[in-house]
């Protein structure tokens, strides 16, 4: 197989647990992390932006703090996740500065991804990480969870990371090494699958339990997480990673399976604006506004002549012109009240009218799909 990561232009990387830390001793396999590191610098050195998504501070946190075997209390893991959450930071941060990368710690949860405002805030916070040439080592902020807390739950924050950023690849480390018609430690009839084409109910049935102690999300969890990400336009592998090195293995033709995007990360995007999201207010604007949207440019305020109805940032509008013929529909960079002090004014202007630096667009042309035509 070719290396299925040559053409990608971000790529996010989830870390299982029970690749991060022993499980009898439950102390951090840092030679393995040194060589993970690696390969993310050598991703780094051709341009390709990554996103590292985390697993495995509950395992250090426990050990830090003494912790019993077997199953923990939900305050107890909170305590866990505390704990190990600075260590596993630290780690990241001090093998990262080796390479000379900046790592950067983001706890999220599903949540963050989700509510339009967070999401924004998020995604805005991880794009200027990026362009910094930082590393984001996010986690699930499971410090302050109130239902129970799991750690399959990290293959779903990965993959809803992934379309939150537009990624094209989405890379699945743990203990398998891809998907099987059936469990093979129970069928040894059971035939690996290197690519799939559509998650189906029958590649579903496939799913197994985790192999390891430390991770409880398995394979159905890792099948959640690629119909989200593959939704979104980005492929997703899962592969083994316990050895050394392993996404330069990944590229290099080692086994995994690779599930195929639903068309590419930009058009999944356009489709979530265009027809998912319910339109919460409308923006009105003149003919050069609509002329510049038409050849893919950024709503500016200075384009609005009218706003109806009240949303807040990140809310989705629509964009009408002076007619009242819809063209786009997108994610507002200011809530109504905002949008009405800033209109038909220059962006120059924003932070004297507003007093603070907010976004020079209305409508950032990421965030706006096209639903109509201009006359």
């Amino acid at each position: 197989m070719s290396d299925p990561l040559s053409s990608a232009r971000l790529v996010v990387v989830k870390v299982g647990s029970s690749l991060l830390v022993e499980p009898e001793s439950g102390r951090l396999r840092r030679g393995w992390l040194e060589s993970l590191c690696a390969d993310v610098a050598a991703l780094r050195e051709e341009g390709k932006g990554v996103i590292l998504v985390s697993s495995g501070a509950i395992a250090l946190g426990r050990r830090a703090l003494k912790l019993k075997s077997g199953p923990l209390k939900l305050e107890e893991s909170q305590a866990a996740a505390a704990a190990g959450q600075v260590r596993l930071a630290e780690a990241y941060a001090d093998i990262l500065a080796g390479a000379d990368i900046v790592a950067a710690q983001i706890l999220l949860t599903l949540g963050d991804t989700e509510e339009r405002r967070r999401y924004l805030n998020a995604r805005a916070t991880l794009k200027t990480l990026i362009e910094l040439g930082s590393i984001a080592v996010i986690n699930e902020n499971d410090t302050v969870a109130t239902a129970e807390i799991r750690y399959g739950d990290n293959d779903r924050l990965a993959a809803r990371v992934a379309s939150m950023m537009e990624a094209d690849r989405l890379v699945l480390l743990s203990d398998v090494d891809g998907l099987y018609t059936s469990d093979p430690s129970r069928d040894a009839k059971a035939a690996h699958i290197s690519e799939v084409g559509a998650i189906t109910p029958q590649v579903e049935a496939m799913a197994g339990d985790s192999i390891s102690g430390l991770g409880r999300g398995g394979m159905a969890s890792k099948l959640a997480a690629a119909k989200i990400a593959t939704a979104a336009g980005c492929d997703v592998i899962i592969a083994k990673g316990t050895s050394e090195n392993p996404i330069a293995a990944i590229r290099k033709g080692g086994r995994a399976t690779r599930f195929v995007a639903n068309g590419t990360p930009a058009a999944a995007r356009k489709r979530w604006i265009a027809g998912v999201l319910k339109p919460e207010g409308t923006l009105i604007i003149d003919a050069g506004a609509a002329k510049a949207l038409s050849e893919g440019k950024s709503l500016l305020p200075a384009g609005i002549r009218q706003i109806d109805g009240r949303f807040e940032r990140g809310d989705a509008v629509l964009v009408k012109d002076q007619s009242g013929r819809e063209i786009a529909r997108g994610l507002a960079a200011y809530g109504a009240g905002d949008a009405e002090r800033i209109a038909g004014k220059r962006s120059l202007e924003i932070e004297a009218i507003l007093g603070y630096r907010g976004r020079d667009e209305m409508i950032h042309r990421d965030d706006l799909a096209l639903t109509g035509t201009v006359s």
